[in-house]
């Protein structure tokens, strides 16, 4: 085992979480096999491949920002249930 039940207590502590001893011992074995997949991984030689930020490459597909009217006050005050000609009127809230 690559981890203890005390460990798994003393972080479990730390995080301020309250585990019975049923809990850190389960948390026990599932934290191992995580840590033992790990060591798996570490095996692997991945010298040759180059450092991502995302496993696929992304482009942004985003639009260039150009100006644009807007919306006339008018047209957008008519999609509102109550208006007074400037600003949508709503109830007053405290």
């Amino acid at each position: 085992m690559k981890i203890t039940t005390d460990e798994v207590k003393y972080v479990a502590a730390l995080a301020r979480l309250d585990l019975g001893h049923e809990e850190a011992e389960a948390m026990t074995g599932q934290l191992d096999r995580i840590l033992a997949y790990i060591d798996t991984l570490n095996e692997l030689d991945t010298s040759q491949v180059e450092p991502t930020t995302h496993a696929i490459s992304v482009i942004n597909a985003f639009r260039e920002d150009e100006l644009q009217e807007s919306l006339p006050r008018e047209l957008a005050l008519v999609n509102g249930p109550d208006q007074n000609g400037e600003a949508f009127v709503v109830p007053r809230i405290i």
